[in-house]
């Protein structure tokens, strides 16, 4: 197992500390940052970690909404608060609280279903799409860069991700359109357990999303000045799929203004099974 996915296991191994007010109490680690604020896609998946360990086992999550409150800190732990707002016949639905020194940095609801059946259909996945291997990875393209963001970007994180067209690390090739699609797994294989499979999606598809906004008007994240954050982030889980095989992110762009661009993506299985739906506003100042 490699190193940083050791650290995402950590990450998600939440503590139960044992604490109960009317809600369940949880800690999880921060994972190294260069620029010191915790990843979004991290608290998310601990959130995710969190109201998981409070429902019936035979309830996976479906959905989720989270906004982005303050920025965390990646020198202090995470405090995890459970409200079981909800518990039904067939779906249960939670509220998870993120703090640190006292302050929430991301409020989440999230709902969990029961196995059901009942009418389906999923947009097809594109085809014509070059496959992952014939791509270069994150460490051949950020390889030269000596940018402490680049070198981690390249050798640290716990994912694999593949751009299909050129990345916008350092500069933004080709035209300039709202949308684009990212192959991405884990650097190594996870537990056979779905719920972390689903947490670990999660976690993932805060990396690249924003890209969809950012190509569209030509910044790439080396762009000087650039300020981006993540303002909000909805989930919704469609179909299995391990986290640690290709999974296809198609992303775009429906609209950006007022510093804020929004961005949707659907992620799908290798054999065109459409795993998860995702939307995403954000923050993107760019100087003028």
């Amino acid at each position: 197992m490699t190193e940083p996915l050791a650290s995402l296991l950590t990450a998600l191994d939440l503590t139960d500390t044992g604490a109960r007010t009317s809600e369940d109490i949880f800690t999880g680690p921060s994972q190294w940052m260069p620029l010191g604020r915790v990843f979004g896609g991290q608290v998310l998946a601990q959130s995710i970690v969190a109201a998981t360990r409070t429902v019936a086992d035979d309830r996976s999550i479906h959905s989720m909404h989270g906004y982005f409150l303050r920025p965390g800190d990646v020198n202090l732990p995470i405090t995890f608060s459970v409200d079981r707002i909800h518990d039904g016949r067939s779906f249960s639905t939670r509220r998870t609280q993120a703090y640190q020194n006292g302050l929430p940095i991301l409020s989440m609801i999230a709902s969990f279903q029961t196995e059901d059946e009942g009418v389906e259909h999923q947009v097809p996945m594109p085809e014509g799409l070059p496959d992952p291997e014939t791509l270069p990875n994150t460490a051949d393209v950020l390889a030269d860069v000596a940018h402490p963001v680049a070198q981690y970007w390249a050798g640290e994180r716990p994912f694999d991700i593949r751009h299909v067209t050129s990345p916008v690390y350092v500069s933004v090739e080709g035209e300039h359109v709202a949308h684009q699609a990212v192959w991405f797994r884990t650097l190594g294989e996870l537990p056979d357990d779905p719920a972390l499979h689903r947490a670990a999606i999660a976690y993932a598809s805060d990396y690249t999303i924003m890209e969809s906004v950012m190509r569209r008007h030509g910044v790439a994240w080396g762009t000087p000045g650039l300020r981006a954050a993540s303002l909000d982030h909805a989930m919704w889980w469609h179909r299995e799929a391990r986290a640690d095989e290709w999974l296809l992110y198609v992303q775009e762009s429906p609209t950006a203004q007022g510093g804020r661009g929004l961005a949707l993506g659907r992620i799908y299985s290798r054999d065109g099974r459409l795993v998860a739906s995702v939307a995403q506003e954000a923050m993107i100042r760019v100087p003028s």
